[in-house]
C-alpha cells in the first residue's frame, strides 16, 4: 500500500520511522511519503492560512494549498482521507477496509480546520477518532494509519488480530508475562497449568467480565 500524508508539520511524523511500522516499509509493505503543504502555496511568504469569511476565532487552511498538493498525488485508484471530528467514528470494519486500498492520501488539517470547498471538490472520507478535539490532523492521521497498516498482509500476525481488543465483539483478556510472581502478584495458575482448553475457557470467560464492567454497550451491541 501507498500512503500519502499531505501536512503542514511535516516533522510531526517521526513515529511513523519506529518499530512494526518501520519493519513494514524495510519490507515493501508499506511506502509512505510526507509532504509538505506549504510548497504548494503561491503566496510569497507560503502563508497557507487566514481568517474565516463571517468572523470567528483562529484562522482556516485555505483551500488552493491542499488543493494543489492533493492533485500533485492522486492517481485514479487514490483514496483520500481526512480526520475530523465531524467525520464516522474509526472501528474495526472502517480499518479492515481502509487495509484494502491501493493508495491513500491523508489530508491534515490545522488550526480551526480547512476550507469547506477543499472537502466539496475532492470528497474525502471524513474519519473522527473520537468525540474530542485536537490542534491538528497530524496525530489522528497516525492513529488512522497504524490501526489499518494492523490488517495488511504481513504486517502483523493474524494471530494477533484474531484475539485482540474488538475482533471477537469484546475486549481482551488479561494477559501476563515473566516473572511468575512481582511485588506479591501471581501468575493466574490455570495460565501456567499447560490445559490449553482451561486456559481458552478462562481467557474466554476473563473477556466477556471485562467488557461487562468497562465496556458494557459492546454486549448491547451484539
Amino acid at each position: 500500500m501507498k500512503i500519502d500524508i499531505l501536512t503542514l508539520f511535516p516533522e510531526s511524523f517521526s513515529y511513523l520511522d519506529s518499530s512494526i511500522l518501520k519493519r513494514a516499509k524495510e519490507n515493501g509493505i508499506l511506502e509512505i511519503n510526507v509532504i509538505d503543504i506549504r510548497q504548494f502555496s503561491k503566496d510569497k511568504h507560503k502563508k497557507c492560512d487566514d481568517y474565516p469569511f463571517g468572523g470567528g476565532a483562529g484562522m482556516l487552511m485555505t483551500a488552493q494549498p491542499i488543493y494543489d498538493a492533493v492533485k500533485s498525488v492522486q492517481k485514479d485508484n487514490s483514496h483520500i482521507v481526512f480526520a475530523s471530528p465531524s467525520g464516522h467514528k474509526l472501528s474495526v470494519a472502517a480499518a479492515q477496509e481502509l487495509s484494502q486500498k491501493e493508495h491513500i492520501i491523508f489530508i491534515c488539517g490545522h488550526y480551526e480546520g480547512v476550507d469547506q470547498r477543499v472537502l466539496d471538490l475532492l470528497k474525502p472520507q471524513e474519519i473522527s477518532i473520537g468525540d474530542y478535539v485536537l490542534t491538528g490532523g497530524e496525530l489522528p492521521t497516525m492513529v488512522i494509519i497504524d490501526c489499518l497498516s494492523r490488517f495488511i498482509d504481513g504486517v502483523i500476525t493474524k494471530e494477533s488480530l484474531d484475539e485482540e481488543s474488538f475482533s471477537s465483539g469484546s475486549l481482551e483478556y488479561p494477559q501476563y508475562t515473566r516473572p511468575q510472581v512481582f511485588e506479591g502478584l501471581a501468575v493466574p495458575d490455570v495460565l501456567v497449568s499447560g490445559n490449553h482448553q482451561e486456559i481458552s475457557k478462562w481467557r474466554k470467560q476473563q473477556s466477556e467480565e471485562k467488557t461487562k464492567i468497562v465496556r458494557p454497550d459492546l454486549l448491547k451491541n451484539e
